[in-house]
């Protein structure tokens, strides 16, 4: 294990990859000499040069089409959408390109593409800079979606995205970026579609994901000194999902809180309480509540912000409603 910051565990397995396969290329909005505009991508094109590593136009369409292309003729593109917010740009070549050819093509295709993009509030970027539109994505069949909460599942996160043969949106919040943990050295793989319990309890459940992972974290050590026993359970990937490890959690704990940053009408955690409604009913002691953004733009004022994104303590009261 090693010290790594969330950006730099993205790095790292990005750098493991292009390493292990020369198919892997890497490209999108400043992503080469300046880094790009996180810095996650810092020294990739001094390792790997300008053939594998390299900047694009301005146009998030050429990005991303030109990475089903690629990826359809044999390379492994990882292709970066500056902010997720800028993903309805280049959604056609999303919707009807990457996450159909495989099908429309009997199986014959194989889409090995990943694009990342930052996504997220917390930075007073308003409200054309700041979303979380993960269930637009979940909502397509044909893709994968993934969110890492910490540096090692980002590490790990993005090695089987990019070793995986279908289209893979990699969402990194810019909150978490500097975020620093444990990393294991050298290659590193966390398989898509299994979900990780961040803290055990007995008493509820807390599903998060993505920044809201460590507001759930801390709203679980409140609640221990209250003597409420929480349980974090962390997806990891929203597709594939790991129905089996959420619907075992609430078996233990008969009571369910869903927290995403997203806003609630049609956000992913509908989705979750849907799937323990329709297949884990009688486990619940107590109705399922989710904590969310409210249906509204993201405010640029630094204290409506705050005050827009879920907090610990929300999620604290949300817990004291089911006892």
């Amino acid at each position: 294990m090693t010290q790594m910051t969330y950006a730099e565990a993205i790095r790292d397995g990005m750098r493991m990859e292009m390493r292990r396969d020369p198919r892997v290329v890497l490209y999108g909005e400043d992503v080469g000499m300046f880094g790009g505009c996180f810095g996650v991508t810092a020294g990739l094109l001094d390792e790997f040069g300008p053939e594998r590593v390299f900047d694009t136009p301005i146009s998030e369409t050429a990005i991303v089409g030109s990475a089903v292309g690629a990826a359809a003729v044999g390379l492994r593109p990882i292709a970066e959408i500056m902010f997720v917010d800028f993903m309805g740009v280049c959604m056609d070549e999303i919707l009807n390109q990457a996450a159909k050819m495989r099908y429309m093509f009997g199986g014959k295709a194989r889409l090995p593409m990943v694009v990342r993009t930052p996504c997220g509030a917390g930075q007073s970027a308003a409200a054309q800079h700041s979303q979380s539109l993960e269930a637009w994505f979940t909502h397509i069949p044909g893709l994968k979606v993934v969110m890492p909460s910490t540096p090692a599942d980002a590490k790990g996160l993005i090695e089987a995205a990019i070793r995986d043969d279908n289209p893979v949106i990699y969402i990194e919040h810019k909150q978490l970026l500097t975020l620093v943990g444990d990393v294991p050295e050298g290659e590193y793989v966390v398989p898509l579609g299994k979900a990780d319990v961040k803290r055990e309890g007995s008493d509820v459940t807390i599903v998060a994901w993505s920044w809201m992972v460590q507001k759930a974290l801390a709203a679980a050590e409140s609640l221990a000194k209250e003597g409420i026993s929480a349980e974090v359970l962390d997806p990891r990937t929203l597709v594939p999902l790991d129905k089996e490890a959420i619907l075992k959690s609430v078996g233990k704990t008969n009571k369910l809180v869903i927290v995403h940053e997203a806003v609630k009408t049609g956000g992913y955690g509908a989705e979750i309480a849907a799937l323990v409604c329709e297949e884990g009913f009688d486990l619940l002691d107590a109705p399922i509540k989710r904590v969310t953004a409210p249906d509204t733009p993201i405010p640029f004022s630094p204290v409506l912000e705050e005050a827009y994104l879920p907090s610990e303590e929300k999620i604290i009261k949300a817990v004291h409603d089911l006892f």
